[in-house]
Parts: C-alpha cells; sequence; structure tokens
C-alpha cells in the first residue's frame, strides 16, 4: 500500500510540474494589449507526409482557438513553414487542414520559405507590421522560443505579443510532462529576462488546475 501510495504521489507531482511550466511558458514575454486587429501565426512542425501530422494538426486546433477566443473586427491567421519532404509546404498542409477540417473560413496568410523557427519568424513581419496584437500558436515552450525571436528581432513589434490559447488546465495533461521535458532543452538558449512572466500577467493569470478542458 505505501509503495502505491508513492507512485501515485509522485505522478501527481510530474503531472502537476509539466502542467505548471506549460502555464508559466504560455504567460511569458506576452502583454495585455487591446486592439481592434490581430495577427496569430501558426508555426509549422517537420511534415514528410502529405497531410498534416499530428503535430501539425494541434498546432492548427491552438491557432482558430487563438483566433476565436476575443473574436476581434479584423483578424488573420498566418501558417509559417517551407517545404517538407513530400513537396508541399508546411504552410500549405497547414492551411489546408484548417479549411477542410476544421471549417476554418476566415483570413488566411501564407509564409513558405522557412525552415527554422527563427526564419518563421524573420519572414512573417511583413505580415505583421499593420495588427494591434500578435498571438504565436504552438506547443507552450516553441511558443516562447518564437515570442523570444521576435524580441530579438523586432522589439517594437514584440510589444503588441498578447497569449495564444497554447494552455489550457488538464488540456493534454498525461502527456505534458514529456513536452516540459523537452522544452526545458530547447529553451536552453533564452537568455534571463526571455524567461520571466509579467508583472501584469501574474496579476491576471490563476494557478493551473487540474481539471480538464476541451480541445477547439
Amino acid at each position: 500500500m505505501r509503495r502505491r501510495t508513492r507512485l501515485a504521489l509522485a505522478l501527481a507531482a510530474t503531472l502537476t510540474w509539466g502542467e505548471w511550466l506549460n502555464w508559466r511558458w504560455s504567460r511569458t514575454l506576452v502583454g495585455n494589449r487591446e486592439g481592434d486587429s490581430e495577427a496569430v501565426v501558426v508555426l509549422g512542425y517537420r511534415n514528410p507526409q502529405t497531410t498534416a501530422n499530428f503535430v501539425n494538426r494541434r498546432r492548427v486546433r491552438i491557432g482558430i482557438r487563438s483566433v476565436h477566443a476575443d473574436h476581434p473586427r479584423d483578424s488573420r491567421l498566418i501558417f509559417s513553414g517551407g517545404a517538407t519532404g513530400g513537396g508541399t509546404t508546411e504552410a500549405r498542409l497547414l492551411a489546408d487542414y484548417a479549411k477542410s477540417v476544421c471549417g476554418f473560413d476566415g483570413t488566411v496568410f501564407l509564409e513558405d520559405h522557412s525552415a527554422t523557427t527563427w526564419e518563421n519568424i524573420a519572414n512573417v513581419i511583413p505580415l505583421l507590421e499593420d495588427v494591434d496584437r500578435i498571438k504565436i500558436a504552438s506547443q507552450p515552450a516553441h511558443a516562447l522560443k518564437a515570442r523570444a525571436y521576435l524580441r530579438r528581432q523586432r522589439p517594437d513589434l514584440a510589444e503588441r505579443l498578447v497569449r495564444a490559447d497554447d494552455y489550457r488546465p488538464g488540456d493534454w495533461m498525461v502527456v505534458n510532462p514529456l513536452p516540459a521535458l523537452y522544452g526545458l532543452w530547447t529553451l536552453r538558449g533564452l537568455r534571463a529576462d526571455e524567461r520571466k512572466v509579467s508583472r501584469g500577467q501574474r496579476k491576471q493569470a490563476a494557478r493551473p488546475t487540474l481539471g480538464r478542458a476541451a480541445d477547439a
């Protein structure tokens, strides 16, 4: 019985740790900027097949629910990613999935030349110049990395960053420790000032719970 209790406590601690990290990352390097126009940038993931893979499908859903979260007057969904092994660009695969499967009928832009996260951000900048708010849609750690890159490349545009709907309490809770571990590795190059949650976000955000939330 004691062994089972210890295992249960260890499992609960691991799940809570994964939830907390993803919650924190989703609220880092974002503000509370207002405005009638926004751009939601969906970052592609390597996709050699001819249809969107699991990771890309999830990122598209995050992007769509991020658009729908605030219902701004002028919103655009930007899919970013270059050519894959199958010849079709990641951006095109993401857009096709959003329209044909998810039924998204809003404004869509494609950026289809990027091969890295740094290039994703550099190449979408012309599509961000005229919007009031910017959201980055991906897994929380990857989205934070992209926000840090925007901050390095265009600090003025980074001031327009707001939170995407990339973390929901209990959403994929069982598997969250795995992307949390990977996130720690992929974010190792971020500076200390790029890892801080703003004071406004700390006051506004509720701490994560272990309840469940449906995906969009």
